[in-house]
């Protein structure tokens, strides 16, 4: 698999991340996950939004314009052979805060850490649109929506 990182496609036994990137100590960053019909991406513009939206309610400056986004992705998904007529993507974007010192606060980080992954998209089996599927109610407590809004897509998910 490709793997745009930061402002280029690596392998993915190349797409290396530092443990002191924010994202793996204390969950800081935000990501979105965007799947294709063919090349067509659903809902680009909204979740790119959204990303951006994220990015800026936790005080994280995405480096990427949003004009340069729809390129990257089409790139990712060229690189690893889907978004095509014969193969729907699944997309995940992933921006950290990046490298920096051990401490909460943002300022030790520089620059953020832009990941870009397109693999197949595998759908549910057409089975369960027939038959449908079992659910439970879980009775885990999410966080209130106070300590951590639910509009944020984070990587504390």
């Amino acid at each position: 698999m490709w793997i745009y990182l930061n402002d280029k496609f690596v392998q993915e036994h190349d797409a290396l991340i530092s443990v002191f990137d924010h994202g793996f100590l204390y969950g800081d960053g935000v990501y979105e996950t965007i799947r294709s019909y063919g090349p067509r991406l659903f809902m680009r513009d909204e979740h790119l939004s959204r990303l951006f939206r994220s990015a800026e309610s936790i005080g994280l400056t995405i480096p990427i314009p949003m004009k340069e986004w729809t390129d990257i992705l089409h790139k990712a998904m060229a690189h690893n052979n889907v978004g095509t007529d014969q193969q729907d993507a699944y997309l995940r974007i992933t921006v950290s805060r990046g490298a920096g010192d051990i401490g909460l606060d943002p300022a030790l980080c520089p620059s953020p850490t832009v990941v870009v992954m397109a693999k197949p998209l595998v759908p549910p089996a057409s089975a369960l649109y027939e038959s449908g599927v079992n659910i439970i109610v879980a009775s885990t407590k999410r966080n209130l929506p106070s300590a951590l809004s639910p509009q944020i897509k984070a990587l504390n998910f």
